[in-house]
C-alpha cells in the first residue's frame, strides 16, 4: 500500500488520466462525464487559487462565463475555427483575471471575497447588457463546432464519446501545467502564502506579484473550462456568469478536499451526479444537495478525497513504523511482573 500511495503521488497526472480515460463507463450516459470532466477542471482552476494560495474568490463565474462567451463569440460573429475560438476565450480570461486580480489583491480575507464577487457581477452586466454580441438574457446560440479531420480521423463532435475524449486533450494538458507549476519553488512559494503570507513576505518573497500571477493562471484554467462548455452545450447561457457558479466552484472544491490534485473532480463529481439523480425525484435538489453538503463540511472537514488521502497516509506512516520496528534489534525480554508496550 505504501508503495502503491507513494508511485500514485509521484505519477499524478497518469493516475488521474487512466481513470479520466474509463470515467465514461462507470456513468449513465456521456453527457454528464463531459460535464464532470468540465467543471472538474473549473475546480482545479478554482482550487489553485483557494485550495493552495488560501484566497478564497467569490467572482470566479466571470472567468469562466468569459471564456464561455469569448469563445462563442468568436465562432458565431467572427467565423473562426473552435480551436482558434478556445484559444481566444482562454486569452480573454487572462486579461479579465490580470483587472480583476490587479483590484483584489490589495484587499485581505473576507473584503477581498467580496471584491471579486463585486467585479464579477460588474462582468455580469456588462455581457448582460451587450445583447447584440451575447444574445442577453437568451444566451448566446448557435456555437456550431465543425467536424474537423485530424491524423486522418474525422472528429465530429456530434459524436459524444468523441467529444469527451477531444476535450479530456485539453483537460491533461491543463492538469499537467498544473502538476508542474505545483512542483516548482512557485509552488512553495504558493503553500507559503496559504499559510502566512507576512512570513512569506518577511523571508524575501515579493507577496502581491505571487498573488496576481496565481491569480491570473486560475483565470486562465477557469477560461478554458468555460471555452470547453460552450464547445459542449454549442450555447452560452447567461448563468455562465452568474454568482451562483462561482459558488459551484467553492462547493466542489470544499467536497472533493481543497489543496489536493485530485479532489476538484471527486467534487464537481458528487455534486453534479447528486444533482443529476435527485432532479428526476424533486424539483427542491438545491435542498437535498446543500444537506449533504453540509453533513461533509460537518464530518469530513477535509472534503472526500482529502480524507481518502489522510487514511492511507496514517495507515502508510504506521505500517512502515510497524516493519521498522519489526526489522530493528530485538526486544529484551521484561523482567518478570513487567509489561513491554
Amino acid at each position: 500500500m505504501a508503495s502503491f500511495v507513494r508511485l500514485v503521488e509521484r505519477h499524478r497526472v497518469a493516475a488521474v488520466l487512466l481513470f479520466l480515460l474509463v470515467f465514461p463507463l462507470l456513468m449513465p450516459y456521456e453527457a454528464l462525464a463531459v460535464n464532470i470532466l468540465v467543471f472538474g477542471l473549473y475546480a482545479v482552476g478554482f482550487n489553485l487559487l483557494f485550495g493552495y494560495t488560501g484566497l478564497l474568490s467569490f467572482g470566479h463565474a466571470a472567468f469562466f462565463g468569459v471564456g464561455s462567451y469569448l469563445t462563442g463569440i468568436a465562432i458565431v460573429h467572427a467565423g473562426l475555427p473552435w480551436p482558434v475560438a478556445i484559444a481566444a476565450g482562454v486569452a480573454a480570461s487572462l486579461v479579465v483575471g490580470a483587472a480583476v486580480g490587479f483590484l483584489a489583491i490589495r484587499s485581505r480575507g473576507i473584503y477581498f471575497s467580496m471584491v471579486t464577487l463585486a467585479l464579477a457581477q460588474i462582468v455580469y452586466y456588462g455581457f448582460y447588457k451587450a445583447e447584440r454580441w451575447t444574445g442577453g438574457e437568451n444566451g448566446l446560440r448557435g456555437v456550431r463546432v465543425d467536424p474537423i479531420e485530424f491524423a486522418g480521423l474525422r472528429l465530429d463532435f456530434t459524436n459524444p464519446t468523441t467529444k469527451y475524449y477531444v476535450i479530456l486533450v485539453f483537460v491533461a494538458a491543463a492538469l499537467w501545467l498544473v502538476s508542474r507549476i505545483l512542483a516548482s519553488p512557485f509552488g512553495a512559494v504558493m503553500e507559503a502564502i496559504r499559510e502566512n503570507d507576512r512570513r512569506a513576505a518577511a523571508c524575501g518573497y515579493d507577496v502581491p506579484r505571487s498573488k496576481l500571477l496565481v491569480f491570473v493562471l486560475s483565470a486562465g484554467l477557469c477560461g478554458l473550462a468555460g471555452s470547453l462548455r460552450a464547445i459542449h452545450l454549442s450555447v452560452v447561457p447567461i448563468d455562465s456568469l452568474h454568482y451562483l457558479t462561482s459558488g459551484h466552484a467553492v462547493m466542489m472544491c470544499l467536497l472533493g478536499g481543497m489543496g489536493t490534485f485530485f479532489g476538484p473532480f471527486v467534487g464537481a463529481g458528487v455534486f453534479l451526479y447528486l444533482e443529476d439523480v435527485v432532479t428526476t425525484l424533486t424539483q427542491h435538489w438545491m435542498l437535498v444537495v446543500g444537506i449533504v453538503f453540509m453533513a461533509f463540511v460537518l464530518f469530513f472537514p477535509r472534503g472526500i478525497w482529502g480524507t481518502v488521502l489522510h487514511v492511507l497516509h496514517r495507515r502508510t506512516q504506521r505500517s512502515e513504523a510497524a516493519a521498522a520496528r519489526g526489522v530493528g534489534a530485538p526486544v529484551e525480554a521484561a523482567p518478570a511482573g513487567e509489561v513491554r508496550p
